[in-house]
């Protein structure tokens, strides 16, 4: 079962999201600040992290870029009622990979999460074949020397 991290102040939106996203089958946990989200991906993987851009404790930018050193394969979707030019190129240059305006609408938001976890699941399988492959490759070189 996929993991879930919502990070989001507000906390009307974190229950809507979570709800939904645990009724599609989700593992959803939920931090109201930069620092709770830290905190609970440090102690839990999670294939994917909705965030805030605003955030009491720091900009979703800069949580961007402390969790990449956290979980670095995680899924990290920016969700902004304050979309701005400057904030979505901060985003992607921070490693970002969505951004959603809100109020964002439930079945976008859900295709946009399908895609992402399909796409790392897919991405998994082919680093597990890969290291597979090695291994193969260099028992058959040792089996020759």
């Amino acid at each position: 079962m996929e993991r879930i991290l919502v990070i989001d102040d507000d906390e009307t939106i974190c229950n809507t999201i979570s709800r939904t996203l645990r009724f599609e089958g989700y593992e959803v946990d939920v931090a109201n600040t930069g620092r709770q989200a830290i905190e609970c991906s440090e102690r839990r993987f999670y294939n994917l992290a909705l965030i805030d851009m605003r955030l009491p404790d720091m900009e979703g930018t800069e949580l961007l870029t402390a969790m990449k050193k956290t979980t670095p394969k995680m899924v990290k979707i920016i969700l902004t009622g304050n979309a701005t030019l400057h904030n979505s190129i901060t985003a992607i240059n921070r490693g970002v990979d969505g951004y959603l305006t809100k109020p964002v609408e439930m079945d976008v938001l859900l295709k946009t999460i399908k895609e992402h976890l399909l796409n790392q699941s897919t991405e998994k399988e082919f680093d597990e074949r890969r290291v597979g492959e090695y291994i193969e490759t260099q028992l058959r070189k040792m089996d020759r020397a």
